[in-house]
């Protein structure tokens, strides 16, 4: 019966080919999206759900993958509820998608935040916490997320900002393993970069393109779509593109004309823009990487939680918020060319942001914390025919959308696609891209994996996926799944008392334990705590009161200690074993 079948779609594709003239690389989209042989619709008789029958697919047609990757990006969106946002092009992907409402990455920092979701492993064992470290000589010599589709016969093509520039990425963004050709990184000029001083005149630097050109991120969206549009007369492999938009990564620099998207008047300043009164002061960051900037400095900034002035507030504000939409139009054209290159129906799209960013938000600015708008992150997954069936992306310019636009994209998105609550981490995408491209889904890691080359300290999102889909968008039937997400950040690192704050969070709670941190066997002392923080969640979601010494909260403090301390190593396999994953 298989071998027929397979003689049936040999056979179909051998007319195709006669009729269109299709390229080898065009057999597996027509086999992969037209096969007769496959079961009927959802809903008729025998049928499969679109999952399982995508999965079976997979194995023998490997679907192309397009990873999207946004620079200092909280889920500041119009999908995400954020409706005064002008982002219609990551709002038309979200709406096709499954949208992750709690998805957080394992450090709030480029550098580390990238090398643990390319690796599948967190940032104890890249051995990664700074922006000076390369995995490959401090964690191991780990498999990344690209190497490994190259090893399974993909092409692989970086674009933009994927690893960490530098030494985080081995000077070559890791080119010699993880890579088919070079990354394309953009042109320098487009950018200040290259020039010190001009990177950091000024926080805010839209500017006229007419006059000075296309910047990096345009120039890294033409590539990409030049990519997209020649890869099938390039190459009869499936593809493995990651496409790294710098922006919103300060500086906010950009076409002016997004900026009169967010009129002041329009700009509103965070809920709580002071210190926590009992947060301990480890805790908190003294955003340098915000104070590097001359109009900063100008500002006279006090150390160490300022405040800055409420009326600059409102300006960085707006400039990130221009930044974003600014981003979502470069995504969009990347989008819009894989539709037009009629790739969109055999292409697995992710979607995230390497971490979060503060505005303001208890008086702390950047990244650089285990607050929830550091380490939370904007995370969609599109699968042609299962998260939906429209298969088409059209380019939406965020500049002619109409005032307003925000909102109702908002109500339309949540009315129309899938989304789910559940705790979600960024190393989950290693198993999670690997078992929908039919691939070997890499086994957890052991508790020392530094010689283990192929293996995560995360787990498929396939669960979740089918769960949302099963239960529509708006599931209320309980599922198995992980209890909790964790996160850490260090300080004083380069000093002889460096400290390390390791966070939980779960459904309920943030729970963070600031150690004492052993940088040689890069491990937390949990026998020495230097503070600890819980903030609840439901009724405290700006994390701005600590109850971690409140009486009432001693046995919340307890159990959520043993949780931390036992990590995520135990989080994960109690899940495996009691959803028979194991």
């Amino acid at each position: 019966m298989a071998l027929g079948r397979l003689h049936f779609c040999g056979c179909l594709f051998l007319v195709c080919v006669f009729v269109s003239g299709l390229l080898a690389y065009e057999k597996r989209q027509i086999h992969f999206t037209h096969d007769p042989t496959s079961p009927p619709p959802t809903g008729s008789a025998g049928s499969q759900d679109p999952l399982t029958t995508w999965l079976t697919r997979a194995v023998t047609t490997r679907p192309n993958v397009l990873f999207l990757i946004a620079d200092d990006l909280r889920p500041k969106l119009g999908c995400y509820g954020e409706s005064n946002m002008v982002t219609p092009n990551i709002d038309q992907l979200a709406s096709q998608s499954v949208r992750f409402d709690r998805a957080y990455v394992q450090q709030a920092v480029c550098g580390p935040s990238r090398a643990s979701f390319l690796t599948g492993r967190r940032p104890d064992t890249t051995r990664v916490v700074d922006l000076h470290t390369y995995w490959r000589t401090a964690g191991g010599n780990f498999t990344t997320l690209p190497q490994y589709f190259r090893e399974h016969g993909y092409v692989t093509q970086g674009v933009g900002k994927v690893f960490h520039p530098g030494i985080s990425g081995g000077n070559n963004d890791d080119e010699l393993y993880s890579w088919s050709a070079p990354t394309y990184l953009g042109v320098p000029n487009m950018q200040p970069e290259n020039d010190p001083k001009a990177y950091h005149k000024s926080t805010l630097q839209p500017v006229n393109v007419t006059e000075l050109g296309d910047l990096q991120d345009t120039d890294v969206a033409d590539f990409s779509i030049d990519f997209l549009r020649n890869h099938s007369r390039k190459s009869d492999k499936p593809f493995f593109l990651v496409v790294g938009f710098r922006k919103p990564h300060l500086p906010w620099r950009y076409p002016m004309e997004y900026t009169d998207l967010y009129p002041l008047s329009n700009i509103q300043l965070a809920p709580h823009r002071t210190v926590p009164p009992q947060m301990p002061p480890i805790a908190f960051s003294t955003f340098g990487e915000l104070r590097k900037f001359e109009d900063i400095i100008a500002l006279n900034v006090s150390m160490p939680y300022g405040p800055i002035p409420e009326d600059y507030q409102l300006k960085l504000r707006q400039g990130y918020s221009a930044a974003v939409s600014y981003t979502d139009a470069e995504l969009g054209r990347v989008l819009a060319a894989l539709d037009q290159s009629g790739l969109t129906n055999n292409t697995v799209i992710a979607f995230i942001g390497d971490h979060g960013w503060q505005l303001g938000e208890n008086a702390e600015w950047s990244k650089h914390t285990n607050f929830e708008i550091a380490v939370r992150i904007p995370f969609t997954i599109y699968i042609p025919g299962v998260t939906s069936s429209n298969h088409r992306f059209h380019f939406i310019d965020p500049l002619t959308v109409p005032a307003g636009i925000g909102q109702a994209a908002d109500r339309i998105s949540n009315a129309t696609h899938s989304h789910s609550d559940a705790l979600v981490e960024a190393v989950d995408l290693f198993a999670t891209l690997t078992e929908l491209s039919g691939l070997p889904v890499p086994k957890t890691c052991p508790t020392q994996s530094r010689h283990v080359p192929v293996c995560t300290e995360g787990t498929s999102l396939l669960p979740v996926i089918r769960h949302v889909q099963s239960s529509g968008s708006s599931p209320e039937q309980p599922m198995q799944w992980k209890k909790a997400a964790f996160s850490q950040f260090h300080r004083n690192l380069d000093t002889n008392l460096p400290v390390m704050g390791y966070t939980v969070r779960t459904d309920q709670h943030r729970y963070t334990e600031w150690v004492a941190f052993d940088k040689v066997q890069f491990r937390g002392n949990f026998s020495h705590v230097v503070a600890r923080e819980l903030y609840v969640e439901d009724s405290d979601p700006d994390e701005f009161h600590n109850v971690a010494e409140v009486t009432s909260y001693s046995s919340t403090v307890e159990s959520l200690s043993q949780l931390l301390r036992a990590g995520w190593e135990a989080t994960l396999q109690n899940y495996l074993v009691s959803s028979g994953r194991k």
